[in-house]
């Protein structure tokens, strides 16, 4: 009868679990100080909140359907401005991710590349989306721009790391050969990043059709705009009618790029 042996515990030192209990007690104490410092009236607070979701919640599930029409043109319009500004973002990238990449350019250009990048993301959409309402005025452009910038950064990020991480021995052996950098470029790296580069692109294109359904609330076109309109004169059987239009077509758009990410890559 064969016997099977365990393997030892490992060892915890005291040490390690000082440390994780400290780790606890600190956030902790940061959330008991954080919730003592706001100075609300939780049972007022709380008596408020059932009291106005009583009222909101059974409104949200009547959606008023008379203003289809109008919710169905603004989706369109959200549709575009997402779709625009994915498009621009999509083909901006493309030289940033190559800059930023470090087996295409030396070091110090990569880290440039990188940098800016990076300064690209950190401003979200609508921040972009008041500068452009400001730059263009209150219209979809201004939606489209926000959308394009921000997307720009993400993308190139993206699309560096996958040109990073392609096969350098195809570069070399077609060095080898004779070819030129341009050769090099269009047969020997491009082909490898394509796919990935459409894959992307598409994921993007789901996430900016989220943000650009807010981006109305700035004045930078979309469903946004009556999002905000909705919310000022507490129309909420309209604004139960927008959230569900825009489930559903987030959930439809999610489906098919899902499939044809799923075909590309």
């Amino acid at each position: 009868m064969e016997t099977y042996t365990l393997p030892p515990k490992p060892h915890r030192s005291t040490w390690k679990i000082v440390k994780r209990v400290l780790i606890a007690l600190a956030i902790i104490a940061l959330y008991v100080w954080t919730f003592l410092g706001i100075d609300i009236d939780w049972g007022r607070a709380i008596e408020r909140s059932v009291k106005n979701f009583g009222i909101l919640i059974p409104k949200l599930f009547s959606p008023e359907w008379a203003a289809m029409s109008e919710v169905a043109l603004k989706i369109v319009e959200t549709i575009f401005i997402a779709f625009a500004g994915t498009l621009m973002a999509s083909i901006l990238a493309v030289p940033l991710g190559f800059l930023a990449a470090k087996n295409m350019t030396n070091r110090g250009v990569a880290t440039f590349g990188k940098w800016l990048l990076s300064a690209n993301r950190s401003f979200p959409e609508l921040i972009l989306a008041i500068l452009f309402v400001v730059a263009v005025g209150p219209n979809a452009f201004a939606g489209v721009l926000a959308i394009a910038i921000h997307s720009t950064g993400m993308l190139g990020k993206l699309y560096s790391e996958v040109v990073e991480s392609i096969d350098m021995k195809v570069v070399e052996a077609m060095e080898s050969n004779g070819a030129n950098k341009i050769q090099i470029l269009f047969f020997g790296v491009i082909p490898q990043v394509i796919p990935e580069f459409l894959s992307y692109a598409i994921y993007r294109f789901e996430i900016d059709i989220r943000a650009s359904s807010v981006l109305g609330i700035v004045g930078a076109g979309g469903i946004g705009t009556m999002i905000m309109f909705a919310s000022m004169n507490r129309n909420w059987n309209q604004m139960g009618l927008i959230l569900l239009a825009i489930i559903i077509v987030v959930t439809i758009i999610d489906f098919i790029s899902a499939k044809i990410r799923r075909r590309i890559v």
